[in-house]
């Protein structure tokens, strides 16, 4: 009972940082994402380049011990790049339309919320990098923008979303824990092919906007915006060495 009452107060105080920070970053990314697109792609590249060592030295004994299984790195690698690629190919260079949901629509919001909701067990792989794979990153903030500004034409995107966020978190979750307990080279092989094939997903990003631009290049790349990702996610290691 003990336990389950420490689980509980984790949870909520880490709900309210998740919303907290949900409504930050929808309130400020939502104003800049189109037109600063190339610096914030540049800013998620850098929290991936700098993240996947992390999780490598992190799983350094997993991994070690089960090298066969580093072909699950091009799994995750294949699943992200052919998702990207259909989002892109598929959809003419469009973003997910959100406007007009339908059936089919709000089938695909509700696993998206599953999927990203999923990542906050998975080490070193963000919600925000999934939805972006999956075309539904800006959709999904600028629905619940127009929310937080009692704008209710997004409250279905929003409501199937959040209900697909909790049907992940009571289901999906425990099957990756689960993973992670008994496949643990392998899991975690696949999340770092999930994040390599992420930086496809990231260059491709500008392609999915409402008014499509062109894929990111070397000559677009923000190595401030890069350097700023990298030290957020070095910060936060450290932070977390020091509470340990």
């Amino acid at each position: 009972m003990e336990k389950k009452k420490e689980a509980l107060i984790f949870l909520i105080k880490l709900g309210i940082g998740w919303v907290c920070g949900m409504v930050l970053a929808v309130l400020i990314l939502t104003s800049v994402f189109e037109s600063h697109i190339y610096a914030i792609s540049s800013l998620f590249i850098g929290f991936i380049i700098f993240a996947i060592p992390i999780v490598v030295i992190e799983e350094k004994e997993a991994l070690s011990t089960h090298k066969s299984s580093i072909l699950f790195v091009l799994l995750g690698i294949v699943v992200v790049a052919a998702i990207t690629y259909a989002n892109t190919a598929l959809g003419s260079g469009n973003g997910v339309n959100l406007e007009h949901l339908d059936l089919k629509l709000g089938v695909f919001v509700f696993f998206a919320g599953m999927i990203a909701i999923s990542a906050m067990v998975l080490p070193g792989i963000s919600g925000s990098t999934l939805l972006l794979i999956m075309g539904l990153y800006l959709p999904i903030i600028t629905a619940i923008k127009d929310l937080l500004h009692l704008n209710f034409k997004s409250f279905p995107t929003v409501f199937i979303f959040g209900c697909g966020v909790l049907a992940g978190a009571f289901s999906v979750v425990k099957i990756i824990r689960k993973a992670l307990e008994k496949f643990r080279a392998q899991t975690i092989y696949t999340i770092i092919g999930l994040m390599l094939g992420s930086l496809y997903a990231v260059v491709m990003g500008p392609t999915t906007l409402e008014t499509p631009q062109a894929a990111m290049t070397i000559h677009e790349f923000n190595i401030l915006f890069f350097i700023i990702g990298g030290v957020v996610i070095l910060g936060m290691q450290k932070l977390k060495n020091i509470k340990a």
